[in-house]
């Protein structure tokens, strides 16, 4: 090990986000303020929820940091809808993944208002997910957080 290593300056551990990890992130970010409002609770959701995920493992809390405001910035000057022109460098392994973590943020106050319908709709085919997965996602989701 390497002088700069021994103190975390330098080592094989990449701390950047790489776009599919932006991506997964954007979609997340936009799947909260579908219904038009961001509270902390939900921040924090989104926040745990991507943290547990390989893709962001390295990431440093500052790394993330950044990729938020940066996110945020995009949400307020552009939309919600540029958050999700993302979604074409996703892979196709972890599509399901991304609609996932997205139909969870949505529902997790077990509350579904038609804006966040029409927008696990739209997520659904911009990420190629069937409606019957679409469908049984958002029954495990509804499950998941009823208590």
């Amino acid at each position: 090990m390497g002088l700069l290593q021994a103190f975390g300056l330098q080592g094989d551990i990449k701390d950047e986000i790489n776009p599919e990890a932006e991506a997964i992130a954007s979609i997340a970010l936009a799947a909260i303020a579908s219904d038009g409002y961001l509270s902390a609770e939900e921040t924090k959701a989104m926040s745990s929820s991507l943290s547990r995920m390989k893709l962001f493992q390295t990431a440093s809390d500052e790394s993330m940091r950044k990729l938020f405001d940066k996110l945020l910035n995009i949400l307020r000057n552009e939309g919600v809808d540029s958050l999700l022109q993302s979604t074409t460098v996703i892979s196709s392994d972890l599509k399901t993944t991304a609609f996932a973590i997205a139909a969870d943020l949505v529902l997790a106050d077990s509350i579904e208002t038609e804006e966040e319908e029409a927008f696990l709709a739209k997520l659904a085919t911009l990420l190629n997910v069937s409606d019957e997965l679409a469908s049984q996602i958002i029954e495990v989701m509804l499950i998941k957080n009823r208590g």
